[in-house]
């Protein structure tokens, strides 16, 4: 199945995307900033870059700059008003990108996607309706990790039992779960920034979120570390690196209480 990088802000037109193209693609959610940008694509070495330009206003145009430079053949499609795509016509790079104009059918969005990607349409349908029989029923799992090794590791572990979406930081990881509830959140305690701790009590102040079950992996196992981790009261903990049937295991364990 093809990858998406769909990049965007938090609003009702980015969920609706998203919860469009998943029916047909693997895709992953990423906010409009350079930097986060230039992390996801190295993790998820997208087939397709969708950037929507809804709102974003504000948005981090050295992406456009990040695209075309070090990216050329990956095509990308912008979808934004007639207003909002003429302030960043003069960032792209004719062959690489293309622009929708909202508003606009999914289905024309689907069309673009599949022109760009040079798929069949009717294919993508086919396959789209016997991929979501055999994913009945799969759990998300959301990892939460600032190493890109890590995060594929972990995904390419995982994704044969559980839904698998991931981020590269606890800001992220917020933005993902606004966009698209997990059923349970593997967290890296030891991150920059916000690490896993700033993370988990982000997550436990939120009415909404409050309630998924976060379990913890840290590479640290000495007494004092384990302590530490324990009195935050997580789902679980999981020392690095992980063994596969075991971690699995303990995945399965707390889905099963919640």
């Amino acid at each position: 199945m093809k990858k998406i990088l769909l990049v965007g802000k938090l609003n009702n037109v980015v969920k609706e995307t998203n919860a469009f193209l998943s029916q047909f693609f693997h895709v992953q959610l990423c906010s409009e900033n350079a930097g986060v940008m230039e992390g996801m694509m190295k993790i998820v070495n997208p087939d397709l870059v969708v950037i929507s330009l809804i709102g974003a206003y504000g948005i981090d145009t050295s992406m456009f700059f990040l695209l075309s430079s070090q990216y050329a053949d990956t095509p990308v499609l912008t979808i934004g008003t007639e207003e909002e795509s003429r302030e960043f016509f003069k960032y792209y790079e004719e062959r690489q990108f293309e622009n929708l104009i909202r508003p606009v059918e999914n289905t024309t969005i689907l069309n673009a996607v599949c022109r760009r990607l040079g798929l069949n349409k009717e294919q993508i349908a086919e396959g789209a309706a016997e991929g979501k029989k055999a994913a009945s029923g799969k759990k998300r799992v959301l990892v939460v990790d600032d190493n890109g090794t890590t995060l594929r590791t972990m995904k390419a572990m995982l994704e044969d039992c559980y839904e698998v979406a991931i981020a590269i930081s606890g800001a992220q990881a917020m933005t993902s779960i606004g966009k698209q509830r997990p059923d349970l959140i593997l967290l890296d305690y030891e991150m920059p920034v916000c690490d896993g701790k700033m993370t988990l009590e982000m997550i436990r102040a939120d009415e909404e979120m409050k309630d998924i079950p976060v379990m913890f992996l840290t590479a640290v196992n000495d007494r004092a570390n384990i302590e530490a981790v324990l009195k935050l009261k997580p789902a679980g903990y999981f020392l690095k690196p992980a063994v596969k049937d075991k971690l699995i295991a303990e995945i399965d364990r707390i889905l099963a209480q919640n």
